[in-house]
């Protein structure tokens, strides 16, 4: 359904995803109060990773596996990337590093070339996933991915700020998320121009 205003152009399209397999993950529960907290210029669609295999240039070879097919077609399409990563061992999750290896294929026109991006990540931790997000942010100056620089949204003691059903209760990293989107509808269209209808 079109959130947009009547007789406007239509929101940016968003494809996003969260570098965690969990269920019950907070970065995956961070995303969907993104979703539910995104203003009118933005449409955000939630993939999952599940199915994404381990990178491997034989496989590739031979034939990119489907999952990863829909996942680049999803990205290349989207105005922005939104990307929530956990952080472990002071790094970026595996299953998330992996999925942007895929991404970043074929070198020359990948679906991250030239894509404005926003980072965000939640730890029960203080620091709130800095790390990982710096990691993060090294990666996509190679793969030419214009990440967003500020804000940052770096939610610490995470545990704390989400109910048992993983929904986003603390007012105010709800609000920083809602102004942190605000600004990425902003950096997004810096690069994209939103369709017309």
């Amino acid at each position: 359904m079109d959130n947009a205003p009547s007789g406007a152009s239509r929101p940016f399209e968003i494809a996003s995803f969260a570098g965690s397999l969990r269920q019950g993950s907070l970065n995956r529960a961070l995303l969907r109060a993104a979703v539910a907290l995104a203003p009118p210029t933005l449409r955000i669609a939630i993939h999952d990773l599940a199915a994404v295999p381990l990178y491997n240039g034989d496989v590739e070879a031979r034939a990119v596996p489907e999952p990863v097919e829909a996942l680049r077609a999803a990205v290349r399409a989207a105005d922005g990337l939104l990307i929530v990563t956990p952080e472990y061992n002071h790094g970026v999750p595996g299953v998330l590093k992996n999925t942007i290896d895929w991404l970043s294929r074929p070198p020359r026109g990948s679906a991250l070339d030239g894509k404005p991006a926003a980072i965000m990540g939640a730890s029960p931790g203080l620091t709130g996933t800095a790390r990982g997000q710096s990691q993060l942010r090294q990666a996509f100056v190679f793969t030419n991915t214009y990440a967003m620089p500020q804000p940052e949204v770096l939610v610490a003691r995470a545990h704390e700020k989400f109910d048992a059903r993983g929904e986003l209760t603390d007012a105010p990293t709800r609000e920083f998320l809602a102004a942190f989107l605000a600004r990425f509808a902003e950096w997004v269209a810096r690069f994209r121009a939103p369709s017309g209808d």
